[in-house]
């Protein structure tokens, strides 16, 4: 184990809580869906890894910012969550088990047309300001302390990727929406209602089916952003969505199942936790830590960090 200095060490925890920031705009989607439906999306990794190849394709076929990119992404993400929902997930509503089966069978289907189309060659988005910072200087801190003693902290300098910082401004806008349209909507009021009580739902007259393929294209749709986001940070291909639903899947379930601010805590604390493991350690470690966070979380808080426990009579 080695100990970095203290500038190394604030600047990998920053990186770490922007990098924590784009991990809860990739989750968020996925929290939501497991909220209002009660199953858990494992072809969420494969849209995401989808997503970013179209952030590639328009990039290079069409020299197409990435960020543009998602007013073509979301759309289609969106709308084929919708009918996906409506027209094949609906009709195995009553098995959680089977739900989860078909969307693993659709995230095996969506790496096949994706590596038929693309290849297995790892892929990214490099643009001009893909390696570009942005320098921030903290000054020298120096304060008083009883029995005189005096904390002392030297000029520190960061360096923050430009692409991490928009992660997190995207990630935070992407939550208000959603919170905004929970809150004030009568589609989010809708959905907060199925969230609580589906039966209940279903007696004040919301139309559940409808309100879950809603949820089922939201989800969609904010994973679709994230990858515009993601082609630019990571290299992928069409097998990367494993490990991404493992990720994302570690971060809901810390974060509590079903919970949006839930999703977002624990997304920064992953983030953190990953990048300041790899220079504490080493960079082959830090995969496991989501894993080794996974596995506490299940045995001491299944409910997760803003998750509740309901118990059944």
């Amino acid at each position: 184990m080695h100990l970095p200095s203290m500038n190394v060490l604030i600047q990998v925890i920053v990186v770490g809580l922007l990098t924590g920031g784009v991990y809860a705009l990739l989750a968020t989607g996925l929290t939501l869906i497991f909220g209002v439906m009660r199953v858990i999306n494992i072809a969420h990794g494969a849209f995401l890894i989808f997503s970013a190849y179209i952030s590639y394709w328009m990039f290079t076929a069409f020299g197409v910012d990435p960020f543009l990119s998602i007013f073509v992404s979301v759309p289609i993400l969106f709308f084929f969550g919708i009918i996906f929902q409506r027209h094949v997930l609906s009709k195995v509503a009553g098995d959680p088990g089977l739900g989860v089966l078909l969307t693993f069978a659709l995230a095996l289907s969506l790496e096949g047309l994706m590596g038929s189309l693309w290849e297995s060659t790892g892929r990214s988005v490099r643009t001009s300001y893909t390696s570009k910072v942005l320098p921030l200087k903290i000054p020298e801190i120096k304060m008083a302390l009883p029995f005189d003693k005096v904390f002392e902290l030297s000029e520190i300098n960061l360096r923050l990727p430009y692409v991490r910082i928009a992660g997190l401004v995207a990630a935070v806008i992407a939550l208000t929406g959603l919170f905004l349209i929970l809150k004030y909507s009568n589609v989010g009021r809708a959905i907060r209602a199925t969230i609580q009580n589906r039966n209940a739902a279903q007696l004040v007259g919301v139309n559940v089916e409808r309100i879950q393929a809603i949820t089922f294209g939201f989800g969609l749709a904010t994973v679709a952003g994230g990858g515009a986001l993601f082609s630019l940070i990571w290299t992928f291909n069409s097998g990367s969505h494993e490990e991404w639903i493992s990720k994302m899947l570690s971060v809901i379930v810390l974060g509590g199942m079903g919970s949006l601010p839930g999703a977002f805590i624990a997304a920064l604390i992953m983030g953190v936790v990953e990048a300041v493991s790899a220079v504490v350690m080493t960079s082959y470690i830090s995969p496991i830590v989501f894993y080794l966070i996974l596995f506490i979380t299940l045995i001491f808080r299944p409910q997760g960090l803003m998750g509740v426990r309901i118990r059944k009579g």
